[in-house]
């Protein structure tokens, strides 16, 4: 098969192969709904402050591989739903940040600079169609990045790199993430370092279980998703309820809410917003085609560059459209690019990437790496015609995005903002519900409650969750990976410093440690 058969393969797949209903000729496939109900849902989430897109992802797994099962038709679906959600959120979080000048997410918190000041003076619909325009051009022009450089990076990985330099790649891509991400790089390590631990509890080839004090419900490993969930979700949740409560509900004044007056958004105003757009969605591609960086830097840096562009009036910080166009398309932008990484090596870039790759590695038939682009004209490679479906399931969000976005975004403009001592609880009951239903075993619930109490503690000692949670994903393929180029060296003590490109990749790994006040600048609390 040719590269066109391989597409043209990947969109009668995501279009026909998993029908939900069927019309005469015309088929509606469960994947395109899910992407849909998933965009819909995220854009609901992102509008709703005190929650985001990585939360919905995290409940929503469970509860949908206990739906369509681990059969290789439920892995398009599912990945369709977390795609959807991950879009969608994006876009909503422009949505309270605007309209109650209420950042949901610390990134938003440069869409409220100028965006609440236009809402203040009557040009909410405006401000809101700006984000819009602004956030699905950013969001399309990194998909594209993303179909043209993942398979190319996967297939010049595959052509280049034997299995030590494979090792050594993670190795680096782990000391990034713990280095850059959080405010101490020693705490950072320490993190990644954790997460390695945790991972290798009950896990490997060996025989006997490692690590675990003769438990029957340790020996098979601890569930990855009860791991995961219970650092990301329960840790935030619990830090939350904290705050509440040594607020002692202390009455706050409301945020004022304003309607969403003027909307129009003329050619010429668009045609305006474009060298801020432009700008901005690059530097957000780029950023989130490295590991563990974020959002937060790619908005502050679409900023300052917009800012640095702008010669008119309103200034930036006191409504200039600009301002909101720079942030939102840097924001975006970074969200297909942060897949780049996980598709094409199999590490995860942020936290949604997390949730891709534990659908895909829970239901199977499709692993992220570098053998997922591997062509082949003599058989078919199935994983690379997922790829391709995966693409095209983007690519029916992005469409949603461009046609309905807008329109939905002012729908939530006039929402009532849940009350947080509503919200959390009704979260918490939600997560520990998807877990029960995953594994169906009340000791998932108690892995659940016992990593998000250290999910708590870790956020209040300072030590960042990202690398933790990267490098538990990480620890099975890169224990793989030092096994069999052990094997492959002949037990050589020193294989991973057996060819130039792992030394270099070593090398880079040490400068990073070494230079990390330099690399870490502004602190990304994403995670």
């Amino acid at each position: 098969m040719g590269v066109f058969d391989y597409i043209l393969a990947g969109v009668f797949e995501a279009f026909t192969a998993n029908p939900a209903l069927v019309l005469g000729p015309l088929v509606l496939s469960w994947p395109v709904i899910l992407v849909a109900l998933g965009f819909f849902t995220g854009v609901l989430i992102g509008a709703t402050p005190g929650l985001s897109g990585p939360f919905v992802m995290a409940l929503a797994l469970p509860i949908l591989i206990s739906i369509f099962g681990f059969t290789p038709d439920a892995l398009l679906p599912v990945l369709g739903f977390l795609v959807g959600v991950m879009k969608g959120a994006t876009l909503g979080g422009a949505v309270p940040a605007i309209l109650f000048n209420t950042p949901g997410t610390p990134d938003a918190f440069m869409t409220t600079l100028d965006g609440h000041p236009m809402a203040r003076n009557g040009q909410g619909g405006k401000a809101l169609r700006v984000a819009h325009f602004a956030s699905v051009s950013g969001d399309s022009f990194s998909d594209i990045v993303l179909f043209v450089c993942a398979p190319f990076l996967a297939i010049s990985i595959e052509a280049f790199l034997g299995l030590p330099e494979k090792a050594a790649l993670m190795i680096l891509s782990l000391s990034f993430v713990a280095v850059v991400v959080g405010k101490d790089t020693w705490k950072g390590l320490l993190a990644a370092c954790f997460g390695l631990f945790v991972a290798s509890i009950g896990t490997g080839t060996d025989s006997y279980p490692r690590l675990s004090l003769g438990s029957d419900v340790l020996a098979p490993g601890l569930p990855t998703i009860a791991v995961v969930i219970g650092v990301l979700v329960v840790g935030e949740i619990l830090v939350s309820l904290q705050e509440m409560y040594l607020s002692k509900r202390a009455r706050r004044a409301a945020a004022e809410q304003l309607a969403p007056g003027d909307s129009a958004l003329s050619l010429a105003e668009r045609r305006r917003l474009l060298p801020f757009i432009g700008v901005s969605m690059s530097i957000g591609t780029m950023i989130g085609a490295l590991p563990g960086i974020g959002t937060t830097l790619a908005a502050a840096m679409g900023y300052t560059a917009g800012r640095k562009m702008h010669r008119g009036t309103p200034a930036f910080g006191q409504g200039a459209p600009e301002g909101i166009a720079a942030t939102e398309a840097a924001n975006s932008a970074v969200s297909g690019a942060n897949l780049i990484p996980a598709l094409s090596l199999g590490i995860p870039g942020n936290v949604a990437a997390v949730f891709i790759i534990l659908a895909a590695d829970t239901i199977g038939g499709f692993n992220p790496g570098p053998a997922v682009f591997r062509f082949s004209a003599e058989e078919v490679n199935p994983e690379l015609v997922v790829a391709f479906a995966l693409f095209t399931l983007m690519v029916v969000a992005n469409l949603l995005n461009w046609l309905t976005g807008a329109w939905f975004m002012r729908l939530l403009g006039g929402l009532i903002r849940i009350p947080k001592q509503v919200l959390l609880p009704i979260v918490l009951l939600l997560t520990l519900t998807s877990v029960y239903v995953e594994g169906s075993a009340m000791s998932d619930v108690y892995i659940l409650l016992g990593f998000g109490v250290l999910g708590y503690l870790m956020r209040q000692s300072g030590v960042p969750i990202l690398p933790f949670v990267i490098a538990y994903i990480l620890a099975g393929p890169l224990e793989t990976a030092i096994r069999n180029a052990f094997e492959a060296s002949g037990s050589d003590p020193w294989f991973l410093f057996s060819s130039p490109v792992s030394l270099l990749f070593l090398a880079l790994s040490a400068a990073i440690v070494l230079g990390a006040g330099w690399l870490r600048g502004t602190p990304t609390p994403d995670c």
